[in-house]
């Protein structure tokens, strides 16, 4: 029964991806003007000027001299073929641009969810179990200060902590020496030193939101009959709890992983360049500004697969974890 949702759920993906496709590329297109434009006006701020002929080259060179729908579907007969086009800007394959920058992306959100459900969990039962006790306040008012923090403000406290307490730089992902070197275990452990940052950093207003969640969400479930009466009999109070009432509640945890997937590429642009981070956030902006479209679109197509994963993923977790959610 599984088998046919997943797969009844996949097929439906490609559709989804098709129409986000057209939406994206008219939304980069929507913008007065184009590439050359852009380029056109750096050029104009250092005083340098292209003749006609010149930028009427270019133009057609880019195909930026063609309908908007010949274009798209240039472009979206050759991202079939897994060619995502060169990317106008850097001169480079999107391709290469794009799975470099995606694969420190993917690790950085995924330690950070890990991070996420990791403190949010224990806490949010705590606070709920131990309802208006001191760890409870001590939990929400942390919990409040860190949904009121911007990512970005706790980037630079954090930053000038490392500096002037402990003499180090705390930003990015590498050391200079490891920045350009090929992958090696130590390039691995000198990630794994510098990931901790940003995953607190990107982590924090989560990890604030889901505790209240949780502890609203088990507070709910704790005064209702299934849980007396399971108490009623002679459940140990631990594992009454955690077989019952916090399987429930875990739903929004599930729940989560459909939006945060996308949202820590996409909503954490200020933090990665605040904190330098080579990830997809700041080079999918500079492709926006640019109105590099084939790199700009291969970012939006990405993160919209991304969110149709997470959300596949998600409802798989919540009917193998609640009973009362069917397949169809």
């Amino acid at each position: 029964m599984i088998w046919r949702y997943i797969l009844k759920r996949v097929f439906w993906m490609v559709p989804f991806l098709f129409a986000v496709s057209i939406v994206a590329f008219l939304l980069i297109q929507a913008p007065p003007g184009d590439f050359l434009t852009t380029y056109m006006a750096k050029l104009g701020e250092s005083n340098e000027v292209l003749d006609q002929a010149t930028i009427d080259n270019l133009r057609q060179r880019f195909g930026l001299d063609q309908p908007i729908y010949v274009q798209y579907f240039k472009w979206i007969s050759r991202l079939i073929v897994g060619d995502f086009g060169m990317s106008f800007e850097w001169r480079q394959p999107v391709s290469d641009l794009v799975w470099e920058r995606m694969g420190l992306t993917l690790c950085l959100s995924f330690a950070t969810l890990l991070f996420t459900w990791a403190v949010a969990f224990p806490i949010g039962v705590y606070s709920a179990v131990r309802k208006y006790s001191i760890g409870d306040y001590i939990a929400t008012t942390i919990g409040f200060i860190g949904i009121a923090t911007p990512n970005f403000l706790l980037a630079l406290i954090l930053m000038y902590i490392g500096v002037v307490y402990f003499g180090s730089d705390v930003g990015g992902l590498f050391s200079p020496e490891f920045k350009n070197a090929a992958w090696s275990w130590a390039k691995v452990w000198d990630l794994m030193k510098h990931l901790w940052l940003p995953v607190v950093v990107l982590g924090t207003s989560a990890t604030a939101s889901l505790i209240r969640i949780m502890r609203a969400n088990l507070l709910d479930e704790l005064n209702k009959p299934y849980v007396d009466t399971a108490r009623a009999k002679g459940l140990s109070e631990f594992w009454l709890i955690m077989k019952y009432p916090v399987r429930v509640a875990l739903n929004p945890f599930i729940s989560t992983i459909g939006w945060v997937l996308p949202n820590l590429v996409s909503g954490a642009v200020v933090t990665a360049i605040v904190l330098s981070l080579p990830t997809a956030g700041p080079l999918m902006l500079q492709a926006l500004l640019s109105q590099d479209m084939f790199l700009a679109g291969a970012f939006v197509l990405l993160l919209s697969s991304l969110t149709v994963v997470g959300m596949l993923i998600s409802d798989i977790l919540l009917v193998l974890l609640d009973p009362r959610v069917k397949y169809d």
